[in-house]
């Protein structure tokens, strides 16, 4: 298969072009690829079976692991979710953004979109390209991230071609993306709120939001259908072997040092992720820094899982982070791309 890929320009003819296209596309039953501010999703027309079937044949991705339908507006997300009152709440206050919202989905859904469960993952995106693309096509397009399954999720045009390129249809390339992380995850069909992924859009802003308690999901699914993505099957993961280093500054740097230096003995590259203010604590192996602030750090997370494949790491230790706000966000696809590998000093 020959990919289209098509570079959003400061030429808006050139852009209408590109969207008309992609809009024949997917009309067609094909893949799309296009940024969203959140990382760049894999799109297809979330009402057409056939054509939902072959994200997960692109991606290698489980058939019951659901994908998120992507909407133009609150008006369109209720053809299909059906929206109570504190849905309604949550959906005004957070879209267009990053919080996508697991409810009642409406009959029109097929289950090739759901897992097979009576619930959609809905949001509305707030990316310049990605709202274009949903308002121009016409259309719902369920996407989740386009990486191969298991991967870092893409946050580059130059991510999505290594992964996709001769896969599927069409790429959008547009680097704007601006939040880094996947969006937060909320089930509103149960009594008490549960966040199932986390993200930019916090616990604390849900409940400052709606006035009452929201929960965390327990991390692993357990047996059956997840929920939503993110919850069963290991995610976000590099090539390299991974390992967390969490806990007192101090020995948290000292035993990255030691670990660092053992396996350079041994001929393996290693490559360090850290903060900023903690970089000059590193004396062996390659130091990737990831930002001062937690919105740096979710930015910049997936490009340098991304650069240490690149780079040929063997090793890549990373450095533990405050799970306030969307550290827990940070924290929570650390923990899946090391497979769990967790070093607590």
């Amino acid at each position: 298969m020959n990919t289209i890929i098509r570079y959003i320009t400061t030429d808006e003819k050139k852009n209408t072009e590109i969207f008309d296209k992609a809009r024949d596309v997917l009309k067609n039953g094909g893949l799309v690829y296009f940024p969203t501010e959140t990382v760049y999703g894999l799109g297809a027309d979330a009402l057409n079976p056939a054509a939902c079937k072959k994200i997960y044949e692109a991606k290698g991705r489980p058939s019951d692991n659901p994908l998120i339908v992507h909407a133009a507006s609150l008006k369109e997300a209720r053809s299909v979710a059906v929206f109570d009152k504190r849905a309604e709440i949550m959906a005004q206050h957070f879209w267009p953004g990053p919080l996508t919202l697991v409810l009642k989905k409406q009959p029109c859904v097929p289950d090739e979109v759901t897992g097979g469960l009576d619930t959609v993952a809905v949001r509305v995106p707030c990316h310049s390209t990605a709202r274009k693309l949903l308002e121009q096509s016409g259309m719902f397009i369920a996407a989740p991230s386009a990486n191969l399954s298991g991967r870092p999720s893409p946050t580059q045009a130059a991510h999505v071609i290594d992964d996709m390129d001769g896969r599927i249809d069409m790429i959008i390339a547009d680097d704007s993306v601006n939040v880094g992380l996947e969006s937060t995850i909320i089930d509103m069909t149960v009594d008490i709120p549960v966040i199932l992924r986390p993200g930019a859009v916090t616990k604390e802003d849900a409940q400052e939001v709606l006035g009452e308690n929201v929960t965390f999901a327990k991390e692993d699914a357990g047996e059956g259908s997840p929920k939503a993505p993110g919850m069963k099957y290991r995610h976000y993961a590099p090539r390299a072997e991974m390992h967390i280093v969490w806990g007192d500054v101090e020995k948290m740097s000292a035993t990255i040092n030691e670990m660092a230096a053992e396996a350079g003995s041994e001929g393996r590259k290693v490559f360090i992720l850290s903060g900023d203010d903690t970089a000059d604590r590193y004396t062996s192996g390659e130091v990737v820094c990831l930002g001062g602030n937690g919105h740096e750090v979710s930015v910049n997370l997936f490009k340098a899982l991304r650069r240490c494949d690149d780079e040929g790491a063997d090793v890549i230790l990373s450095e533990g982070f405050e799970e306030t706000g969307i550290g827990r966000a940070i924290m929570n696809r650390l923990i899946k791309a090391s497979g769990n590998n967790i070093i607590r000093v």
